[in-house]
């Protein structure tokens, strides 16, 4: 009785401490020519293009 008592603690423990999250779309924004605009209204081309570009510290 004991041991199902333990179990039964530590399901609860675990539903406890469980965390839900909601995993959203993110919107991410590139400056290109003096503006920001959405990488995903770009072409397949530019969205490569955007996956190779290579960033410096200044």
């Amino acid at each position: 009785m004991q041991e199902r008592a333990m179990v039964e603690r530590r399901r609860s423990e675990r539903a406890a401490s469980s965390v839900r999250v909601k995993a959203v779309p993110v919107e991410v924004y590139s400056r290109i020519v003096g503006y920001y605009r959405p990488v995903q209204n770009w072409n397949d081309g530019k969205k490569e293009e955007f996956k190779d570009r290579k960033y410096v510290k200044l």
